[in-house]
């Protein structure tokens, strides 16, 4: 789980706007930060196969948000697969 700094942290460079917290840039970051934190745990507890669950459904969300930042929004997309690290 993230604290509320720490989304807040996550949110405010993808942001479009000040009160901006549902556009697609948002909601990828705000998923690739709760991802990461699950691999970290999935590390040290790897027989937890609820969480692993909760990865992949956490995984083919972000998936479908990237695939349709990428048909609406071209540089968008690119700039935010640079931003956080992704490769697709």
């Amino acid at each position: 789980m993230m604290d509320k700094d720490t989304k807040a942290g996550v949110m405010a460079p993808h942001r479009r706007h000040e009160t901006d917290t549902g556009s697609p840039q948002v909601q990828i970051a705000i998923l690739t930060e709760r991802i990461n934190q699950l691999t970290e745990h999935l590390k040290a507890h790897h027989k937890d196969h609820h969480s692993r669950r909760g990865l992949l459904t956490m995984v083919g969300r972000r998936r479908r948000l990237l695939s349709y930042l990428e048909k609406k929004d071209l540089n968008a997309y690119r700039e935010l697969t640079d931003s956080l690290g992704l490769r697709r």
